[in-house]
């Protein structure tokens, strides 16, 4: 009889535990998807940017190149740990068409230019936000699986940790600047 009852006991923990963390995969795969459409909108900014730059600095063409390059790469990576990577590039290269445009006075009062560098600004932001979101729904997942006594199961049920979204430079962000 008690064999019985610890048995459905153990049963519902089980299910309802199995539930729980697939509640908390399916938030990690949508937090993923929003840093994903971020990403996608600031892709879809890069061409008009260099477009418009490339009107005044011509002669800038190994940067334009290397921007859609790293674009392109990026839109294709087949992992998130692969496009992390491409991300921290991608982001260098506009940093570097942002400061071949400060040369260009005519440039720098372009208002496209100007609404299009808003816009950049703005979709930072929404990919910080998303990033931070993704990270803190994959630390509540990650707990749950690393919590007692559900680390017993977890893998069984295919349940494996997942990777924060980590920048390469991170390091370098904290430490004070000179």
């Amino acid at each position: 009889m008690w064999t019985i009852v610890i048995a459905l006991i153990v049963a519902i923990w089980a299910i309802a535990t199995y539930n729980r963390l697939l509640v908390y995969r399916h938030r990690v795969e949508n937090a993923r998807a929003q840093v994903d459409v971020q990403l996608k909108r600031r892709y879809d900014l890069i061409p008009r940017l260099v477009e418009t730059v490339r009107g005044y600095a011509q002669h800038e063409e190994r940067i334009f190149e290397r921007i859609a390059e790293l674009r392109t790469q990026a839109l294709q990576s087949p992992t998130p740990q692969q496009q992390e990577a491409l991300e921290e590039q991608v982001r260098h290269g506009i940093s570097n068409l942002i400061a071949l445009a400060e040369s260009y006075p005519e440039l720098k009062a372009n208002q496209n230019f100007l609404s299009l560098q808003e816009e950049l600004s703005d979709t930072e932001d929404k990919i910080r936000y998303a990033r931070q979101f993704y990270n803190d729904t994959v630390m509540r997942y990650n707990l749950s699986i690393q919590r007692f006594p559900t680390l017993l199961i977890a893998p069984l049920m295919g349940f494996r940790e997942q990777p924060l979204f980590t920048l390469d430079h991170a390091v370098q962000e904290r430490e004070v600047p000179s």
